[in-house]
């Protein structure tokens, strides 16, 4: 089921009214079987996918705890039925594809076919979480939850089920142990959350989307102006996309009275790539910070260690986003990025020292904030490429074009550049582009308050009653007139 559709509309009304009616003892049921629906609305027969690894996790969670001498066993049995199902459907087939490949450029043959099967939606997030839970256990960080119902309900609470946030066992299983109870001023802050993220998808992401999916799906026809916009409105439209999906779930999730975590905290800020990480998808890179990064080791080894380290989690978050070479490529790039950063950070102390950029420190953030986000811009173009081929091809041709767009500028015909560089020749039109623009400065105007350190809901929280509803008022009416409907899915549901 989808955030942005009728069918969702309908939906959560109706499960957050029962589940405040119904009596504590009935909730947990009536909670699994609203986010067993909610799955279900899309296939109905892969939530079976669910149950095996539900049941699966929490046997391996009673055998680690009955039999502490097997718990390496235990284990091995949860990443056996976890990353076993992940493999079959989301890996099986690029293996096989690429060993055909292999064996075609060797001249000889593989006749292994592929299966045909749909992935299943966002198998990655609860194979992860589910996951989690079995390695803090194997830590001894956590208690084997003996409840099948109460654990069923944490690997399936359907805010976060499809796309995250990936949430431990210690911050959400024991909340469904507690009585939660209605709250009108919590549930009006949980619906400001997600109707600020349905914002950010349906007048940003999938506006955007248009331009995006116009260039990048026919790249060959299109040259470094179009390709530069369309990399550009690409970096928007995920950040938006997701962000927007993590506030609606964050935003669901309080309504009941439920705290899940906050994934992002406005990664295009960041001014350089170690923070970055820290703001984008704060739920998986902790997730790959904790099991795989510290796992190798982390910083706690040498020098080329910890860079080697580095680059294996990047490389490995890359993987886990897609059965792609191309997204293989995107996480080598940003651990390339990482090791970068951190094996000059002699040098640019001493550049900066230099120029005393410390005597100009606003400029210097500037600066900082914009090379980062060419950075990641530039590494986006990997994420989004239909195939390694089409990535590299916009890769030699970004920077191509610009002559025409140039020369005229010289001229002193401005329209005429403006016209050249503008993005209605593929789909998104004038009042399209004045919609979009408009969106980000209200995006990056709420962004500066949150980054303030006081956060939007509490400023407003201060305006007038005229003022406070005025502006709720005018961010409903936006979306219903500005919005791109269509039940456009989120980009991360194929993940």
């Amino acid at each position: 089921m989808l955030f942005n559709s009728l069918h969702f509309l309908i939906f959560f009304p109706l499960v957050v009214i029962l589940f405040f009616f119904l009596p504590f003892r009935f909730r947990l049921i009536f909670l699994l079987a609203a986010s067993y629906y909610f799955y279900m609305a899309w296939k109905p027969v892969y939530i079976l996918i669910i149950i095996v690894s539900t049941l699966g996790t929490w046997a391996s969670g009673l055998w680690m705890e009955r039999f502490p001498a097997r718990r390496s066993w235990a284990l091995a049995f949860s990443f056996l039925v976890n990353l076993g199902m992940l493999f079959f459907f989301k890996y099986f087939n690029f293996l096989n594809h690429s060993l055909a490949g292999l064996a075609q450029a060797l001249h000889g043959s593989w006749g292994i076919p592929d299966f045909s099967i749909l992935l299943p939606i966002a198998i990655s997030f609860h194979t992860f979480q589910a996951l989690s839970y079995s390695i803090d256990l194997y830590r001894g960080e956590i208690k084997a939850e003996k409840n099948l119902l109460l654990f069923a309900v944490f690997t399936s609470f359907f805010p976060q089920l499809v796309a995250g946030p990936i949430e431990r066992t210690k911050n959400l299983l024991h909340q469904f142990e507690e009585k939660q109870s209605f709250d009108a001023k919590r549930m009006a802050s949980g619906l400001k959350l997600m109707a600020w993220g349905m914002f950010k998808k349906v007048v940003i992401a999938d506006r955007f989307a248009v331009a995006v999916n116009s260039v990048y799906n026919h790249p060959a026809d299109y040259q470094g102006p179009a390709l530069m916009a369309a990399t550009i409105f690409f970096a928007f439209q995920i950040y938006c996309d997701f962000s927007g999906y993590s506030d609606i779930a964050v935003g669901s999730a309080e309504v009941m009275g439920f705290r899940l975590m906050t994934n992002f905290k406005r990664p295009y800020l960041a001014q350089n790539i170690v923070e970055f990480w820290r703001r984008w998808h704060i739920s998986l890179s902790t997730w790959f910070r904790d099991y795989v990064y510290i796992s190798l080791g982390g910083n706690r080894v040498s020098r080329w260690r910890h860079f080697l380290n580095l680059f294996i989690t990047f490389f490995i978050s890359g993987i886990w986003h897609g059965a792609n070479w191309t997204f293989a490529l995107w996480g080598t790039l940003h651990g390339l990025f990482m090791v970068l950063f951190l094996a000059t950070e002699d040098l640019r102390k001493k550049v900066s020292d230099s120029l005393r950029l410390s005597q100009y420190p606003r400029l210097s953030g500037i600066f900082s904030i914009v090379l980062t986000f060419a950075f990641v811009s530039f590494a986006w173009i990997f994420f989004r490429a239909n195939t390694v081929h089409d990535a590299f091809y916009i890769v030699r041709n970004l920077f191509k074009g610009f002559d025409t767009v140039f020369s005229l500028i010289g001229q002193g015909n401005i329209m005429a550049a403006l016209n050249a560089l503008r993005a209605g020749g593929f789909g998104i039109g004038k009042s399209g582009m004045a919609i979009v623009l408009s969106a980000l400065f209200i995006l990056y105007a709420v962004q500066y308050f949150q980054e303030s350190g006081e956060g939007i809901r509490i400023r407003l929280e201060k305006l007038g009653p005229v003022v406070r509803w005025f502006l709720y008022y005018a961010l409903v009416f936006s979306m219903l007139g500005l919005g791109v409907f269509g039940s456009n899915k989120f980009i991360y549901f194929q993940f």
